[in-house]
């Protein structure tokens, strides 16, 4: 079954939800009434370039930064302590502890997530066979490359087995060979029955997406299919509309 099936198969289920997010940083507006709704069940790709608060959104609905207004929701539920352990999170920047083995970082965010003994040893194997780190697992974070790093990381934010997966940037700065091989993890992810909220900049990154989300200037310009987003704009790719999406709402 694939992710669109999935969400036609539980209609009315929204995994994640933001209604008029804003964020002000003083005079500075990071996020100005952002509205996205994710079903339950498909991969989610929130487009934009750098600084038009993605993050910011993301780390929002995690319930990591907290909103000037409006409110984020988990599968209905306000974000917050009780919906901490539905979501995994995969930050941009590297939130592993270097002087711990890959095994040791996975266990410990097993463990604040209530996952231990059999269970937590069973899902860290399953995890680490899955994206190639099973001859690591011993290996100081410290030791390991970029890539691999990303990979441990993934495995920490996966390993309580969240509804929700939201990875922010998780394939900036990798090589294309591996850009690939994440997004085959991803999409086996979202099959297993996760919902899947993904943040990046690569344009060509959107035609993997179920859905898509255009930010600029932290308003959403544009939510939908690719395919839909391509018709409505007659563009050729998924860069061209958001430039000509991102000009028409400057031009407004």
């Amino acid at each position: 079954m694939n992710p669109r099936e999935s969400s036609m198969n539980s209609p009315g289920i929204i995994a994640v939800e933001a209604k008029n997010l804003c964020k002000n940083y003083g005079t500075f507006t990071a996020l100005d009434n952002l509205n996205l709704s994710v079903p339950k069940g498909v991969t989610y790709g929130l487009l934009g370039p750098n600084g038009a608060g993605k993050t910011t959104a993301v780390r929002i609905i995690c319930g990591i930064a907290k909103q000037t207004s409006g409110e984020a929701r988990i599968f209905g539920n306000k974000v917050g302590k009780s919906v901490s352990r539905d979501i995994g999170y995969m930050p941009q920047e590297l939130a592993l502890y270097l002087d711990l083995s890959v095994a040791e970082n996975i266990e410990l965010y097993g463990r604040l997530n209530g996952i231990e003994g059999a269970l937590l040893r069973e899902r860290t194997e399953t995890l680490l066979e899955l994206v190639g780190l099973s001859d690591r697992k011993g290996d100081m974070v410290s030791e390991l490359s970029g890539g691999m790093r990303r990979k441990a990381s993934l495995v920490c934010a996966l390993v309580h087995n969240p509804r929700a997966l939201i990875l922010d940037e998780p394939t900036v700065g990798v090589d294309p060979t591996l850009r690939a091989a994440l997004w085959e993890h991803f999409k086996g992810i979202n099959r297993s029955g996760s919902t899947i909220v993904i943040t990046t900049h690569y344009m060509d990154e959107a035609t993997r997406c179920d859905l898509v989300g255009f930010i600029h200037n932290g308003k959403m310009i544009a939510e939908g299919a690719p395919e839909e987003i391509l018709k409505s704009t007659g563009c050729q790719s998924m860069e061209e509309a958001f430039i000509a999406l991102s000009t028409k709402r400057v031009g407004e």
